[in-house]
C-alpha cells in the first residue's frame, strides 16, 4: 500500500504568546512540533505497515525551511520519506490555498512515485482549529473523503472507517484512493528509537517549489486566499460580578430577573 500522510510544524501552544502592542503571535523562543492530530494520522500509517510491511509512508509538508525537522521527526517513526513544499509564493495562505498547494504537491508526487491509496491528514492544525484542509484536499483531487477517523482498515481497494460522530461512532466504507482525516484515538504515537532518529537527522529533504509543482499563482498564498485574518487577540476577562445568595432558589431566582431587568438585559 502507497499511503501519503500531510503534516504541519505548529507553535507549541502550550507556551504561546500574544504581544499586546501588536496583538499577533510571539513566536521568537517558542518550541515547534508536529501538529498532535497529525502524528496520529501518521501512527495510523505505521500500523497498516506493521502489518504489511510492503507498505510506503511519504510524508508532505508545507512551511519554511525549519519544517523540515517535523518532517524528520516523522522519518523516525515510521516514514520512509518525505517532501517539504516551501515557496514565498506560499505565503499566507488560508485553508483553500492551503489546500490547493498540497493537491498540486500530491499530484507532483504521485507522478514520480505512484499513485497514493490512503492520504491521511489530522482532523485539525492546533494553530488554527479550521478541520478544512484535509476535506478541502479530498475536493481538489476529486477523492472520497471520510472524517474524524478513530479506527481504520484498508484492503481490497476500500478503506473501513470507524469515526466519531455527535451521537456516538459509524463505520463507513470508502472506495481508494481516499483521504481520511483522524481524531484521537486509544492510542499514543510511538516513539523513536534512536538509531531511527540518527538516521533521520541525516536525511535529506527534497524542497518542493510552486514551479515544480506547476500550481497557479493565482491561487497561492495570500493572494491566493479568500479568507483574511484581521488580527489575533487575547480576549479581555473582567473579574467584576454579582453574588446572588438569598435564603431559597425562589428568592435567588427573582433577585436575578430584578438585576437584570434593572441593567436592560430584559
Amino acid at each position: 500500500m502507497n499511503i501519503l500522510v500531510c503534516v504541519k510544524q505548529v507553535p507549541d501552544t502550550s507556551e504561546i504568546k500574544i504581544d499586546p502592542v501588536t496583538n499577533t503571535l510571539i513566536r521568537a523562543g517558542v518550541p515547534s512540533i508536529v501538529n498532535p492530530f497529525d502524528a496520529y494520522a501518521l501512527e495510523f500509517a505505521a500500523r497498516i505497515k506493521d502489518n504489511d510491511p510492503e507498505t510506503k509512508i511519504t510524508i508532505l509538508s508545507m512551511g519554511p525551511m525549519q519544517a523540515k525537522e517535523a518532517i524528520k521527526t516523522c522519518l523516525s517513526v515510521g516514514a520512509d520519506k518525505g517532501y517539504l513544499l516551501s515557496d514565498r509564493l506560499f505565503g499566507g495562505a488560508d485553508t483553500f490555498a492551503t489546500s490547493y498547494t498540497l493537491a498540486k504537491g500530491i499530484e507532483y508526487l504521485e507522478k514520480e512515485n505512484g499513485k497514493f491509496d490512503l492520504i491521511l491528514c489530522g482532523k485539525q492544525a492546533i494553530d488554527g482549529d479550521t478541520a478544512q484542509v484535509g476535506p478541502e484536499i479530498a475536493e481538489h483531487l476529486g477523492y472520497a473523503q471520510v472524517t474524524y477517523a478513530v479506527e481504520i482498515e484498508a484492503d481490497d481497494g476500500k478503506a473501513t472507517v470507524k469515526r466519531e460522530t455527535d451521537n456516538g461512532y459509524a463505520v463507513v466504507e470508502a472506495e481508494l484512493p481516499c483521504v481520511i482525516t483522524v481524531t484521537k484515538p486509544d492510542f499514543d504515537p510511538r516513539m523513536p528509537t534512536v538509531r531511527a532518529k540518527m538516521a533521520a537527522l541525516r536525511a535529506e529533504i527534497p524542497v518542493l517549489t510552486a514551479e515544480m509543482i506547476g500550481a497557479d499563482a493565482k491561487h497561492l498564498g495570500l493572494k491566493g486566499s479568500p479568507t483574511k485574518v484581521k488580527r489575533s487577540f487575547t480576549p479581555s476577562i473582567s473579574h467584576d460580578f454579582v453574588k446572588i445568595e438569598e435564603a431559597t432558589a425562589e428568592e435567588s431566582a427573582k433577585k436575578l430577573i430584578a438585576l437584570l431587568d434593572a441593567a436592560g438585559v430584559i
